[in-house]
């Protein structure tokens, strides 16, 4: 089974109308929802993070900015709007000290990633080098895995960064499609990441909230 993490973004990042869009699935069965770090102030950020726990779901903050200044400010920013789990990022080691007296969860990005939207680059072996490197970090609680970010063969990628480590595995990124979750699901990812998939209407092009049921209803989904 593989948990669904429905993220307010397009594009990498935040939509503008993230609040109202949430509103719409305050009585989804959805038990992950998440946004990042680039789109909205954090003020509106802070009050839609108190939307999401206000109905009993989990908040996840992810980290796409390219500069390690930018990403500590993140890190303290989702200290101060207190989500639940922290995804993304490079800087494990400076964001794990920013962390330390949080109960925040920590999932940061296995491999080099560049650019932004974020692209995950180098070979397979160096990016499950990194998983591993990463996983025995104290105060990493998983790791967020750009698998359809890679230009390589997707599914093995996965497949070995699962079995390299013992703590859980986020697929993020570009999963558009029901043969992509499935993919993501085979290749035993604790969970996955739809966003801008399900504002560009590729879920049966319905109504967000009709998407995530569909997405829901896949074979081994679960919220």
């Amino acid at each position: 089974m593989s948990h669904f993490i429905f993220m307010l973004t397009k594009d990498d990042r935040t939509v503008s109308n993230a609040a109202q869009v949430y509103s719409s699935l305050s009585r989804s069965p959805l038990r992950y929802v998440g946004f990042k770090d680039i789109g909205l102030p954090l003020d509106e950020l802070r009050a839609l993070a108190r939307l999401i726990k206000a109905d009993g779901k989990q908040v996840m903050l992810e980290v796409v900015s390219t500069s390690r200044e930018a990403e500590m400010r993140s890190v303290e920013a989702a200290i101060e709007i207190g989500v639940d789990y922290l995804l993304g990022g490079r800087h494990a080691e400076d964001a794990t000290r920013l962390l330390k007296t949080s109960d925040i969860r920590y999932f940061p990005f296995a491999g080099h990633t560049a650019g932004h939207p974020t692209r995950l680059t180098g070979s397979i072996d160096e990016i499950v080098d990194d998983a591993m490197r990463l996983a025995a970090l104290p105060g990493v609680h998983g790791l967020d895995l750009l698998a359809y970010r890679f230009a390589g063969d997707v599914e093995e990628l996965t497949r070995r960064v699962v079995q390299a480590v013992t703590v859980p595995v986020i697929a993020a990124g570009s999963i558009d499609s029901a043969e992509r979750v499935q993919a993501m699901r085979q290749a035993g990812v604790w969970a996955f990441t739809v966003g801008s998939a399900v504002f560009d209407g590729s879920f049966l092009g319905e109504p967000v909230p009709q998407q995530i049921d569909n997405i829901l209803r896949f074979q081994g989904v679960v919220a």
